[in-house]
């Protein structure tokens, strides 16, 4: 397995880690199509390679995450590629509300200078359960010039709670989720290492 930043492959990776994003995501993106395969082409424009880490073998991305300062995004959406491939009322839809949940989403409180945020972590389907984003994970904290490092997790995603611990990140942090009954979280939950 080779654990690498996006923006070093010799290829253009935004459409395998684009079908891994929708995989993992996917309860957070039914709402604008049904397919799968739909959403990662309209989607795959936005990841930004820079601020992305995957975990590849054969070719193939097995997990990623992105890594930021906590204050620039790891996307950039573009409201045309999306309607092109949603149509022009999803497509819409789409961009207004993932620019808002996603690329102008901030934590709701101030992050160190030295603080880098762990985001959109995601697995394979077939690499799930085998430590793939555990180890890309510890791989990002080691090379990244952060001393400290906090995430967001919801609080029903009990399986990525227990991994971030085994991690060393601990809760310091609950915010109840707006739209609990839509989204099925109850709160955001604000996990940290190093703080």
């Amino acid at each position: 397995m080779n654990y690498l930043s996006a923006s070093e492959s010799d290829i253009d990776l935004r459409q395998q880690i684009s079908c891994v994003f929708v995989e993992g995501f996917y309860q957070w993106l039914y709402y604008f199509s049904k397919s799968k395969k739909r959403l990662a082409l309209a989607l795959a424009h936005m990841f930004i390679l820079e601020r992305f880490f995957v975990a590849m073998e054969d070719g193939k991305i097995a997990a990623i995450t992105a890594c930021t300062d906590g204050k620039s995004a790891p996307i950039h959406l573009e409201k045309p590629k999306l309607k092109r491939h949603l149509g022009f009322v999803r497509g819409t839809f789409a961009y207004a509300m993932l620019k808002k949940n996603l690329q102008e989403h901030g934590y709701p409180f101030a992050l160190a200078e030295d603080s880098g945020s762990i985001e959109f972590v995601a697995t394979a389907a077939e690499y799930r359960n085998k430590g793939v984003a555990y180890v890309l994970i510890e791989h990002v904290m080691a090379t990244r010039p952060y001393k400290h490092f906090v995430l967001e997790v919801a609080d029903t995603n009990e399986a990525a709670m227990r991994l971030y611990q085994r991690l060393g990140f601990t809760e310091f942090k609950r915010v109840k989720a707006p739209s609990a009954k839509i989204s099925g979280v109850n709160f955001f939950v604000y996990m940290g290492k190093g703080l």
